[in-house]
This record gives structure tokens, sequence and C-alpha cells, in this order.
């Protein structure tokens, strides 16, 4: 059985809770990607941030991106996985709780980062459709 370590794809950038909605938004573009992990001074992850995230809770809400805090725009809580809990687990933490991003942490630090892409090369062709089928019910 693979491991979340085996599947993610490892080094992701994050935005630090420092920065603003702007700096994400030019990092997500920068980097191709429509998610970041929000990780504090500490180099925890505090959250995660969408472009999503950005059109709802920004730019729709008339605020200015380039002094709006990136801390604040966490969800809740976090949800991670360890780097070796297995790809079942990731796959189940997020048909559980739908997401589509999941970040990976090795003793509280951020070391990689699951996408749906990546468990969809790495973990039967079923188990990934009930993920999906989470998702599309979000």
């Amino acid at each position: 059985m693979s491991t979340a370590r085996d599947v993610m794809q490892p080094n992701p950038e994050c935005v630090r809770t420092e920065e603003t909605a702007a700096d994400a938004a030019r990092k997500m573009a920068r980097l191709g990607v429509g998610a970041l992990p929000i990780c504090g001074k500490d180099n925890k992850v505090k959250g995660v941030v969408t472009d999503r995230d950005l059109v709802i809770k920004v730019v729709a809400q008339g605020r200015d991106a380039g002094t709006f805090p990136a801390g604040d725009l966490n969800q809740q809580e976090a949800v991670t996985i360890g780097a070796d809990d297995s790809s079942e687990e990731a796959l189940r933490l997020m048909s559980a709780h739908q997401i589509r991003r999941l970040p990976v942490i090795d003793q509280q630090r951020l070391v990689g980062i699951i996408a749906v892409s990546d468990l969809a090369r790495n973990v039967p062709e079923p188990r990934v459709g009930d993920l999906m089928e989470a998702l599309s019910a979000s």
C-alpha cells in the first residue's frame, strides 16, 4: 500500500499568513495552481486558500487584495495528512471533507500536497470514483 509521501507533490510553496491576498494570487499564477497552503511564521499549515476563495472573499466583497491578509483567508482548521499515512487514508480524508487538495505534513511541517489527480494516478479507479462522487455532491 502506498503512503501519502509516495503520491504527493513534494516541496509545495505556501503563502504566509502575513502576506496578502494579492501575493497569494500572484503565486498561484506563477505556479499554475488553483490552491496554496497557508503557513504561519512557525511554518505550520494554518489552512488552504483557493482561487475561488480569492474571488468570493476578496474581489466580490470589494476588498483590496493588496492589503487583505492571506491569513484571513483560512477556512476552518486545516485538514492535513501525515507523510507516512496511507494513500487510502488520503482518499478517505478528501472524500469526508470534500476537498480537492490535501497538505502533507511531517512532524507538523509542510512537506507536500496531494491533489485528486495524484490519487487518480496511484489508487485503484473505483476508489477515486468514490472521491469524485463525494466532491460533486458539494
